[in-house]
């Protein structure tokens, strides 16, 4: 059995002081649960998101991370820097940062495998826009961005991965794709990593769905076969909306 794995990105959300007061009232109300729980602040919040659940299970998350380990790029935060800070995850690929900054498959690469050289988790995000779903290139989108998005990860270094199908025509935008849509989705990744790699590293992958999911749909998905988990935006701003996806199965 896969174990639920729920994540929630603030984004450009968050100030340090609001961050903290957030993530320390979640860790109280999520004493005991056994659901795996991320969460992933802005940069300078991360410090004190740290801070305020030190002694949870909760994991904390970068956003985003350089291509590079040091060096002049001006802006950018590398693995190196993260890592001394405590973080262990990142989440890459987010289509925010494909769709707006231009990050391309290879470049979204680099990173993936610098950060498990650097022994980082990675959610790596992946999924169609409405014009290619309506054209019939789901499929061969999620290909060509797995293909390319795990390209010299090796079937052991899978398990320090999660892939997050996102929808990008779902993201932010209150549609959902139902529940069947989304498995169907979840179904055809699980078969192409089986493919690139082995049925086993295909069976133990962690898949979650991420496209404005809330309380009132985050069981639905989550009964799901090859739904196991969410990566949740707008909803993880708030511990009274959040809270209830991580325990969508009270």
């Amino acid at each position: 059995m896969r174990k639920p794995y729920i994540a929630g990105n603030w984004k450009m959300n968050m100030k340090p002081s609001e961050g903290a007061a957030f993530a320390k009232a979640l860790a109280k109300a999520l004493e005991g649960t056994s659901t795996k729980v991320m969460i992933a602040p802005p940069f300078v919040t991360i410090p004190a998101v740290l801070e305020a659940v030190k002694g949870s299970s909760i994991i904390v998350a970068a956003q985003n991370m350089s291509d590079n380990l040091s060096g002049a790029y001006t802006g950018e935060v590398s693995a190196l820097m993260l890592k001394d800070l405590g973080v262990t995850n990142v989440i890459l690929g987010h289509s925010e940062r494909r769709a707006l900054y231009g990050e391309s498959d290879q470049f979204i690469n680099r990173k993936v495998v610098l950060a498990l050289e650097q022994g980082m988790d990675v959610d790596l995000c992946i999924g169609e826009t409405l014009s290619e779903r309506e054209a019939g290139k789901l499929e061969e989108v999620l290909t060509r961005q797995v293909t390319e998005g795990l390209k010299g990860v090796s079937a052991d270094q899978m398990k320090h991965i999660t892939l997050a199908y996102e929808p990008v025509w779902a993201i932010g935008t209150g549609k959902t794709a139902t529940p069947e849509d989304a498995d169907a989705a979840h179904a055809f990744i699980r078969s192409l990593v089986a493919k690139l790699y082995t049925k086993g590293v295909a069976e133990e992958l962690i898949i979650q769905y991420g496209g404005s999911v809330k309380a009132s749909n985050a069981k639905a998905l989550m009964s799901k076969e090859h739904i196991d988990g969410a990566l949740v935006g707008g909803a993880s701003l708030s511990v009274e909306q959040f809270l209830p996806i991580v325990q969508f199965d009270k």
